[in-house]
């Protein structure tokens, strides 16, 4: 579990290797993670937009930007959390995700949060530097 703290919203990833929808013969390594965006301060937020960078264990680096994240733009009141599960693929088997999301505030007022970076690691790396 990866967390970062940035203006009272604490956003916590969680990383999965998924052995079921990965190939490595093909060079296909595909993850799971959770994201958990708790609002720790005392006014209500909204994600807009979010930003990844993704890069694998090459160097090669994709962003990812776009509206909300899987389909919502979620309001999270002070005191609450939102929840959601995506998905990423890479043809090396492992990488590095990080980034952030563009929230509005009750007042109107537009900032950045902090993704935190998370390692992708797979069973496949591990067997290699062993």
């Amino acid at each position: 579990m990866y967390s970062a703290t940035t203006f009272d919203i604490k956003i916590t990833a969680t990383p999965n290797f998924a052995p079921e929808r990965s190939d490595p013969a093909m060079e296909r390594f595909f993850w799971t993670y959770t994201i958990e965006i708790a609002n720790h301060g005392d006014i209500q937020v909204q994600l807009l937009e979010r930003f990844w960078r993704i890069t694998d264990a090459n160097g090669k680096v994709e962003t990812v930007q776009g509206p909300g994240v899987v389909g919502e733009t979620p309001i999270i009141e002070p005191g609450d959390s939102f929840s959601y599960t995506s998905g990423c693929s890479l043809t090396t088997a492992s990488g590095l995700m990080s980034g952030s999301y563009r929230m509005v505030d009750a007042n109107g007022h537009a900032f950045d949060v902090e993704i935190p970076a998370f390692s992708l690691d797979s069973p496949m790396e591990r067997r290699v530097l062993n």
